[in-house]
């Protein structure tokens, strides 16, 4: 039996070597929160650290990875949301439908870890998740905010949430 640290739990799989890791992370490991979006790396969906790098997982065979080696997915990132990046993306209702949210938030968290004073010019080259409801605006004032000490009104967007309180 194979073994992944996922989330800091060493756990035992059995799979085909060529086995793509997202499969392996959400069929195998239950980690659902990891999502199928393109299958060739492109979208971010599936989008995990390994040992702190965001990586494609719909592409990477689960024989690349070793035991030694730290996978982060989404629900390993933090486990009440409070992760800066994430209250941020809650505190400026990044999400619209939600289906690519986990993979850009993994990324935004690698950018942030990488460059914690992210320029709009690194936000664009670390940030090539693809979104099909078109959120990249508030994605970009997400990761503003963290970036400019966690304040959202900061970010620069005016956002009315439904109980009537301002971010």
């Amino acid at each position: 039996m194979a073994k992944l640290n996922v989330n800091g739990v060493v756990r035992e799989f059995e799979a085909e070597e060529d086995t793509p890791l997202l499969w392996v992370i959400r069929e195998q490991l239950g980690l659902t929160g990891t999502k199928y979006g393109c299958g060739v790396a492109q979208c971010g969906a599936c989008t995990v650290h390994i040992d702190g790098e965001p990586t494609r997982s719909c592409v990477r065979p689960v024989s690349t990875v070793t035991a030694e080696q730290k996978i982060t997915t989404i629900e390993g990132l933090s486990k009440d949301g409070s992760h800066a990046i994430q209250k941020a993306w809650a505190a400026l209702d990044v999400p619209q439908c939600g289906f690519c949210q986990s993979g850009m938030i993994m990324a935004a968290a690698a950018l942030i870890r990488e460059k914690p004073k992210a320029t709009d010019a690194d936000i664009d080259a670390a940030m090539t998740n693809i979104c099909r409801c078109g959120t990249y605006n508030r994605v970009r004032a997400a990761i503003h905010v963290v970036v400019k000490g966690g304040d959202p009104n900061s970010a620069g967007l005016n956002i009315q949430h439904v109980e009537g309180s301002k971010a």
